[in-house]
């Protein structure tokens, strides 16, 4: 039999052996719940009075995770595409549930979250790994917080920790200068050259390139290319977002290219753009392997790593590095960040502006521009 409630001198408040409890009522009925010291259940008495009164979630970790990654719908009108399930399920499933899979989910606080993260550090998983558990959870408690589950969601505002293995830099986008460019599309076989060419031309992501069809270009008096779709781990699916969908120039000397290759390929409106050998869309694993990986490496694009205790060596261009070189010509031809934003598919100039700030960082330049505006008196120096 479970021992008697002492009253405190705090209304509300009893001692039930070391522990205090508290009681309080919520829709009618009565709670309670313990804590170690007076102090916690004072602060906790305090919360109800001041209006949490839902009673703390008992579902432990586990549970939730199961329920909620088989009925998860999406937070947007957009809904959820069944190919990202298995990409939110992999990493909680390897890296948070054996840590936390009998924990209260409302007992996870920052501090866990850090933990967590910490040790994936020490176990040598990249930054990628870590981002793609911290997405999968953010959704997760995101969900939970609205079903009441939890009073709020730990994972925002915890920072990835550093790589001792990574340069400082790392996050960083990076792009190849010209002169970079020149020699990396010199090595690629004339085979690949168009399509390297042609994503530092457009910028598109990966999946946004080798998911267009000829339908989706208009080589025509003002050539372009209407970004509409993608094709994702072999789903041809929607865009990100509603910015995604875009339409990008083209240069003359690039739409001259893809007619010619129109040409020697062309099997019908919705056939890909870009193909395989035997006429099916490329598949960048694919390509990474065979022309992305090798291809500057041989070029001199490369860094040495050491893995399981071997050196390795890496190419240092992956498809996204064309994309960035996109942006970089961008603003060095003057372009602004909002068309910067509006040319690459993203979402917010925001985030535009935080991942390219580095390409625009020239400095502040000189002074001498302003001999033409400001007279010598510091007068305005009319204009014609």
């Amino acid at each position: 039999m479970a021992a008697k409630l002492k009253k405190t001198r705090y209304p509300g408040i009893y001692k039930r052996g070391s522990r205090y409890v508290i009681t309080w009522e919520y829709r009618g009925r009565q709670h309670k719940e313990s804590f170690a010291t007076l102090a916690e259940a004072r602060e906790a008495k305090g919360s109800r009075s001041a209006g949490e009164k839902r009673p703390r979630s008992r579902v432990r970790f586990n549970d939730y995770f199961e329920e909620w990654i088989e009925s998860y719908a999406g937070r947007t009108s957009r809904g959820f595409s069944e190919t990202t399930r298995p990409e939110y399920r992999r990493p909680i499933t390897t890296h948070a549930l054996p840590r936390w899979k009998t924990w209260r989910l409302s007992e996870i606080e920052p501090a866990d979250v850090r933990d967590l993260f910490g040790q994936m550090r020490k176990d040598e998983c990249s930054t990628s790994q870590v981002k793609k558990l911290r997405a999968a959870l953010s959704v997760m408690f995101a969900t939970a917080l609205e079903d009441g589950a939890v009073r709020s969601n730990p994972i925002l505002g915890v920072r990835i920790p550093a790589s001792r293995e990574e340069e400082p830099e790392e996050g960083k986008a990076k792009a190849l200068t010209r002169s970079e460019l020149v020699i990396l599309l010199g090595a690629l076989s004339e085979d690949w050259h168009l399509f390297f060419e042609f994503l530092t031309h457009t910028g598109l992501r990966i999946s946004e390139a080798i998911g267009l069809r000829w339908e989706h270009l208009d080589l025509g008096e003002s050539p372009k290319v209407k970004v509409r779709e993608q094709l994702y781990k072999g789903n041809r699916k929607r865009l990100k977002s509603k910015d995604g969908k875009r339409d990008v120039p083209l240069s003359p000397g690039m739409a001259q290219r893809l007619l010619a290759h129109r040409r020697d390929s062309y099997q019908g409106p919705k056939s890909p753009v870009f193909a395989s050998k035997a006429g099916s869309p490329l598949r960048p694993e694919n390509v990474y392997r065979r022309v992305l990986a090798p291809t500057p490496i041989g070029a001199g694009f490369k860094i040495e790593v050491e893995i399981d205790g071997e050196q390795r060596t890496r190419s240092t261009v992956s498809f996204h590095t064309f994309r960035h070189t996109c942006a970089s010509l961008l603003f060095e031809a003057g372009r602004n960040v909002k068309q910067v934003q509006a040319w690459l598919g993203h979402a917010d100039p925001g985030f535009t502006l935080s991942t390219y700030i580095h390409l625009m960082d020239v400095g502040v330049g000189n002074a001498d521009f302003l001999d033409d505006a400001v007279g010598a008196k510091g007068e305005l120096v009319p204009t014609a």
